[in-house]
């Protein structure tokens, strides 16, 4: 009887593992639970070739560019709103923007550039020329796309400058051709005899811009002198000096100007004329002004920064782009105040 019981029990044994092994085979079982750390198989199938120039970022994930603005601006401002613009159209949903200002203050445009670099952004936008050098000197892998820079050769210490970084370094300018600003002095005031030339000595663009204008305005028959301030505090003085001393007053694009146009205008405002080197200066404080569009230098540096991002341009070899049309415009407030007669071809400034 114990031979046969154990005979049944081997038996049964046999059958149950054959009716496991049938079910383990069986094509409707539900197998897709994998065991613990077990890997996908690789598929068969060959997988589709990826589309050219294809913007999808490795791993499915989204783009991450980070943008440093110097100060809240009308100018800086539409260059912001004009590179997003541009990312959102050419990289529609693929792009996290993570947008930082810096109010003004250099320390913290590296303090903004140097986060961005720790978190391994896949592309910084800078705004303004602070935040530039803060960019350049902080890397020298992840691209770099400036906007609102009038002269790159002179913001990054490159001498003979020929249009192309050659780096990690590329963008747009907002300069507008110095000699037909000159001019524009000319053409409002032909008999004046001293031009007031007023910018932050600590922004070399201002410096370029004023060297480059007096030369032109010296050729003219002007005399011209510097009037630099080192920052607000001595600001009002400079300015008073300049008015007191001068009959036209010449304004560059210069930051620290453009975030403190107020003070500018409540010493000149019916008693001297300011002519200004772009239209959110010459709205706070100017009379007439050869204006570009900042939403448009902006909008070129997003495109430019989605043919990066997608490997469809090497930024070492993007040349600096420049605005492509300028505009002469002024300030119906300014002018009123002082009974000027607008010249032929000029455009109002809306001024609020």
């Amino acid at each position: 009887m114990k031979k046969t019981a154990k005979f049944t029990a081997l038996l049964l044994a046999l059958v149950m593992s054959l009716s496991l092994a049938a079910c383990s085979n069986n094509p409707g079982a539900d197998n897709s639970a994998p065991a613990a750390n077990s890997q996908p198989a690789e598929s068969t199938q060959p997988s589709a070739a990826p589309a050219e120039n294809s913007a999808e970022p490795a791993g499915g994930g989204k783009y991450v560019v980070g943008i440093c603005q110097l100060a809240p601006h009308v100018a800086l401002d539409a260059a912001t709103e004009g590179f997003i613009d541009a990312l959102n159209e050419k990289l529609p949903g693929q792009v996290d923007i993570q947008n930082k200002n810096a109010a003004g203050d250099t320390p913290t445009c590296a303090t903004i550039i140097n986060g961005f670099v720790s978190d391994n952004v896949d592309l910084i936008m800078a705004n303004a020329t602070a935040p530039l050098q803060a960019a350049a000197s902080a890397t020298g892998t992840i691209p770099v796309l400036g906007t609102s820079i009038t002269e790159y050769g002179v913001a990054l210490g490159i001498d003979n400058f020929s249009g192309t970084v050659g780096t990690n370094v590329s963008g747009t300018s907002d300069l507008a051709p110095l000699d037909q600003q000159a001019q524009m002095i000319k053409d409002w005031y032909p008999d004046a005899k001293t031009v007031g030339l007023i910018y932050c000595s600590a922004e070399p663009n201002s410096q370029y811009q004023v060297d480059n204008v007096q030369k032109y305005l010296e050729d003219m028959g002007y005399a011209c002198t510097q009037y630099p301030f080192s920052d607000t505090n001595d600001m009002a003085s400079v300015v008073q000096n300049a008015v007191d001393n001068s009959d036209v007053l010449y304004v560059p694009t210069d930051n620290t100007a453009a975030n403190n146009t107020g003070i500018i205008n409540n010493i000149c405002q019916g008693v001297k004329p300011v002519f200004a080197g772009e239209e959110g200066i010459c709205g706070g404080c100017g009379v007439a002004t050869l204006s570009i569009s900042y939403y448009d230098i902006g909008y070129k540096t997003g495109e430019m920064a989605a043919q990066i991002l997608t490997g469809e341009a090497d930024i070492s070899t993007m040349p600096i782009e420049y605005a492509p049309q300028f505009v002469k415009k002024y300030n119906p407030v300014t002018c009123e105040a002082l009974n000027i007669t607008v010249p032929d071809g000029y455009v109002a400034i809306d001024v609020q």
